[in-house]
């Protein structure tokens, strides 16, 4: 029986929708109108229905949402970066009050799954992973959080980080993470020996940072590739960044970006405003899923974003040069589909037995919503309204 009816909403394309659920399920999705006496119905107005955001990349345990403002430091190398981080993160409010507040701001913007890379070291150990964990049990059956085991100071270049790694996995990451083999660690072969003996072992998936310019990435993404596809892991196994794919000639990104579909190698780009980055549709075209997330929000890294995935993909779209109304498509798919693909959410999307979980925005279309980014905009949690004074409790 269909206890609630939306119903004069619009699908992507601008064409009527209606959608019908029992149990926190959809049980009917499309422009036919269901009849239902017994049904309460809300009609939509004529608003876009979008299914939830899934940020594909966050740093949960660096952010100062929720901690004071704090202006940004420049730094002339990676490791005085990372020094300024220490610095700044030792006097900040605990981790899990920190990500509890950013996970609050992106859930009321409508993001319902993202994947969170969580620093692991020989300094911090497991203590930025715990306190992320209980940040995410707060928000269980709200947000889904994939954890990565992220080893920003680098594998091979810091003793005992492969160990942590492990423990990590062992205790509940899903992804297990790497960094720039060899600008960072100065031994690409040892450090993916590592993670991908890591992920081989515990059964979990691959998300590697990798910032290399020019062709020194292609190759590191050659290597990554080759792995891949020799241990099976098609499908399990993503690149974050990869700057490379946008420094180099249209050729060399045709077949890298053919041997990365065959491996079944992911794409992470956030659009990054000083970087080049990589070709979205040149990959999407060769078979590639390239998806997107926010990446750091107000932290030591930089001083901007909101956690708004809708945002993200008027941003993708931005800096891609994306025009049409099929393009502006593509920078949603990276922050819905593709990205639920990689961190692997079940149930997802607008179709008949999948939760009732969606998005409603004030835009004629899906084009227009990344465009603009409206922030006009609801949101329905299995079936019910869900707004940002609600408690994760």
């Amino acid at each position: 029986m269909i206890e609630r009816l939306f119903t004069n909403a619009v699908e992507a394309n601008g064409n009527p929708l209606n959608l019908a659920v029992s149990n926190g399920s959809f049980v009917a999705v499309g422009a036919e109108r269901p009849e239902s006496a017994a049904a309460e119905v809300i009609d939509l107005q004529g608003y876009l229905v979008l299914p939830g955001f899934v940020d594909g990349h966050i740093h949960l345990d660096k952010s100062f949402v929720g901690d004071r403002w704090r202006p940004h430091r420049p730094a002339a190398s990676l490791r005085e970066r990372l020094a300024i981080e220490k610095q700044a993160l030792a006097d900040a409010r605990p981790i899990a009050e920190r990500a509890d507040a950013l996970i609050r701001h992106a859930a009321s913007f409508g993001t319902i799954a993202m994947r969170c890379h969580v620093d692991v070291d020989a300094t911090t150990e497991l203590t930025h992973l715990h306190a992320v964990m209980q940040a995410r049990e707060k928000w269980r059956g709200i947000v889904d959080i994939e954890l990565v085991a992220f080893p920003q100071a680098g594998v091979v270049s810091c003793p005992g980080t492969a160990e942590l790694l492990d423990a990590a996995a062992r205790e509940g990451a899903q992804v297990v993470g790497g960094i720039d083999p060899t600008t960072l660690d100065g031994d690409a072969q040892r450090q993916l020996d590592i993670v991908f003996g890591i992920a081989e072992k515990r059964g979990v998936k691959i998300d590697i940072h990798l910032h290399e310019p020019d062709q020194q990435g292609i190759d590191q993404l050659h290597r990554i590739a080759a792995r891949t596809k020799a241990l099976g892991m098609q499908g399990r196994v993503a690149v974050s960044h990869a700057y490379a794919l946008g420094d180099v000639a249209r050729g060399v990104v045709e077949r890298v970006a053919t041997a990365l579909a065959e491996a079944g190698v992911s794409i992470m780009t956030n659009a990054p405003g000083d970087r080049a980055f990589p070709p979205v549709l040149q990959l999407r075209a060769a078979g590639v899923r390239v998806f997107t997330g926010n990446d750091n929000i107000q932290d030591a890294w930089w001083p901007y974003g909101n956690g708004d995935m809708l945002q993200r993909a008027m941003l993708v779209g931005y800096r891609s040069g994306f025009y049409t109304d099929d393009e502006l498509h593509v920078a949603l798919d990276m922050a819905t589909h593709a990205a639920a693909a990689v961190v692997g959410k079940r149930g997802y999307g607008l179709e008949v037995g999948n939760e009732a979980t969606f998005v409603v925005v004030n835009a004629p279309n899906a084009a227009a919503a990344v465009a603009a980014a409206p922030a006009d905009r609801a949101i329905v949690r299995r079936g019910q309204f869900w707004g940002d004074t609600a408690s994760a409790q």
